[in-house]
């Protein structure tokens, strides 16, 4: 860096977020670690987890999390969008 010239620097506001999947009228979600400025279903830095918001045989949705790396997201300063929350 030269004299004169000043360096800024970007802060990344990074969230943990659904991801849709699926089909229409058939959503799946992946919970993914995102920068906030990426798009919904663009690039991610890591996939968390998932969910199924269709009811199975049971009646019940199916989500799966991997609760260590979401801890860890979390811990260097994540923020969940309000769904995920």
């Amino acid at each position: 860096v030269r004299s004169g010239d000043h360096q800024q620097r970007v802060d990344m506001v990074v969230r943990l977020r659904l991801q849709r999947w699926g089909a229409s009228h058939n959503p799946f979600y992946r919970v993914v670690v995102a920068d906030s400025r990426a798009k919904r279903d663009g690039k991610y830095i890591e996939r968390v987890g998932t969910y199924d918001p269709m009811v199975d045989h049971t009646g019940r949705k199916k989500v799966t999390m991997n609760f260590e790396r979401a801890k860890y997201w979390l811990s260097v300063g994540a923020q969940p969008s309000d769904t995920v929350a």
